[in-house]
């Protein structure tokens, strides 16, 4: 199966500039795909070019990973309202070594050796005269005005001359890259449609040569919202950003319509076992084993089988799993949406669970924490209370930095230990 046509059953093809052209590139062909270095850390949203670029690497072409040291300094308009922030070369430095790492790590766990490419390498020496003889003469006005991504912001606060120019410097890359890589073929999100086509234009005006390039869409979810956002913000690859926890609630949590359709997109499962997949959704949908196979799937090419392993032991503390082996860090990655409270070390040790169940609010008196233990409804730490005069003095629960009250099956309270 030529590439093409795997991408496209996965929903992974928009635009395409020569279909046919496109057809003839096999194994040994080179292609691009660009990030600005905007963050220290790639994000979710991210993963969909990436994947993309690992399917054309499992089919045999060579992937070359842009990062852009200079057009980073610039901004990509691309889906933006407003002028970007414009970061210090040094920020730019550190965050495009930071997604380097990044990139080698996924795609080594897919199999795959990428290539990696800076554009502030060979725009660094170029001079503002010969940039606008040897790339500005190319392009009229009117072309550049005629993209959705300049007239979109015409349409609103306007653009600065520096951002107009970024569809120029992002050619000028597939031009050079075209010329001393043998880089044919440039793939990108649909909002840089025009930016990428406008390099097919620079190669065949300038050096009249054959170049070309398709798009896949941008995601959005069942409820028309750009994927790859969460309650709590931005997604990132980073699992000091994200952990790998909130990761794979992240794709666990994802909605039934979503599910099969984000299987084919972010996994490299075949055909046959998404449909498997489907079938079991369909059968038993409160199984959701989609859901399950999507983010073990993902936080695994991620994070590693290690860190998803540690995850999904993570998700089963919810449900009354063990807590044992997990790290205060990790008890509040998992609890920091329940209601907390904090005690002194002190404190903790003169008084009993009877005094945490009342002082927490799971219990409104000692009388009813009392009651509560009794009736075998509460835990600490997940395990069920059977003593009412438990205490701490001289117990590993007295150096605990954290505690986990429990009354039932779900009514959680997460103490702090200060001190």
């Amino acid at each position: 199966m030529h590439f093409l046509d795997e991408l496209s059953w996965r929903g992974l093809i928009q635009d395409i500039s020569d279909n046919e052209g496109i057809k003839k590139i096999g194994a040994g062909s080179t292609f691009y795909v660009g990030f600005d270095p905007t963050a220290p850390s790639l994000q979710v949203g991210n993963l969909v070019p990436l994947i993309v670029a690992m399917h054309l690497g499992r089919a045999g072409l060579n992937p070359l990973i842009l990062f852009g040291g200079a057009t980073g300094h610039i901004g990509d308009p691309s889906g933006k309202n407003a002028e970007r922030l414009l970061l210090p070369r040094e920020t730019i430095e550190k965050n495009v070594e930071r997604q380097v790492r990044q990139v080698e790590t996924i795609f080594a766990r897919a199999g795959v050796n990428p290539g990696f490419v800076n554009n502030y390498e060979w725009t660094k020496e170029v001079t503002l005269l010969d940039f606008l003889r040897d790339i500005g003469k190319h392009f009229t006005v009117n072309y550049m005005l005629a993209k959705d991504v300049v007239k979109n912001r015409l349409e609103g606060d306007g653009i600065s001359y520096a951002e107009f120019s970024y569809m120029l410097l992002q050619s000028f890359d597939f031009l050079h890259l075209y010329s001393t890589r043998n880089c044919s073929m440039q793939i990108g999100g649909s909002d840089q449609w025009g930016n990428i086509t406008a390099g097919l234009e620079l190669i065949r005006r300038k050096i009249q040569g054959d170049a070309y390039a398709f798009s896949f869409p941008l995601l959005l979810n069942a409820q028309g919202k750009k994927f790859g956002k969460s309650e709590s913000g931005t997604l990132w690859l980073d699992p000091l950003a994200t952990s790998p926890y909130r990761f794979h609630q992240f794709w666990l949590n994802v909605e039934d319509a979503d599910a099969i359709r984000y299987l084919k997109i972010f996994t490299f499962l075949d055909r046959s076992a998404i449909e498997q997949t489907a079938e079991a959704q369909k059968q038993a949908p409160e199984k959701r084993a989609a859901q399950h196979l999507l983010a073990d799937s993902v936080c695994t090419l991620v994070h590693g089988e290690e860190a998803m392993a540690d995850a999904k032991k993570s998700a089963a503390v919810l449900f009354g799993g063990s807590l044992k082996g997990l790290s205060a860090a990790q008890l509040q990655d998992i609890f920091s949406d329940v209601p907390s409270s904090t005690i002194s070390r002190e404190q903790l040790l003169r008084g009993t669970v009877i005094d945490l169940l009342a002082n927490s609010g799971l219990a409104k008196s000692k009388g009813e924490a009392r009651r509560l233990i009794t009736s075998g409804g509460a835990y600490l730490n997940n395990e069920r209370i059977s003593d009412e005069a438990l205490g701490f003095d001289g117990t590993e629960l007295g150096s605990a930095e954290l505690l986990v009250l429990r009354s039932g099956k779900k009514n959680y309270h997460l103490v702090r230990i200060s001190g």
